[in-house]
């Protein structure tokens, strides 16, 4: 769930992108209109299997319908990894108790030791 300050800032995004739609549709529609007043009206031409085709509102419902599917599939995706991955996060029953212990004779790094570069293992 996003907090408070994030939804108020994804809210104003969003405002603000529809706005600049808003004001793009009203500027092809004043391009639209002063394109029909100053030209003739030219005869509808026919083309083979144009029928056949899909219609502008057809294409557009079509590949949203897909992005619709395909970003649903993508939040059950991420929401499964989400599952998958509870038990590594802190705070869902994973303590040092529970840790996997270290193998009898495993050498550890002590806390604020960096390893040994391998070059200067090697030079040992």
């Amino acid at each position: 769930m996003a907090s408070y300050p994030t939804k108020e800032l994804q809210d104003e995004f969003l405002n603000a992108i529809r706005r600049g739609q808003e004001a793009v549709i009203e500027a092809v529609r004043t391009w639209v209109d002063t394109i029909q007043s100053v030209t003739p009206r030219m005869p509808s031409v026919q083309l083979p299997l144009a029928d056949q085709l899909p219609s502008p509102r057809e294409v557009v419902d079509g590949a949203y319908d897909f992005a619709e599917k395909l970003l649903a599939g993508q939040r059950r995706f991420a929401e499964d990894m989400l599952k998958a991955t509870a038990p590594l996060l802190p705070g869902n029953g994973r303590s040092e108790q529970t840790a996997p212990r270290p193998q009898p004779g495993a050498v550890r790094p002590q806390p604020g030791t960096a390893r040994p570069h391998a070059a200067a293992a090697k030079a040992e």
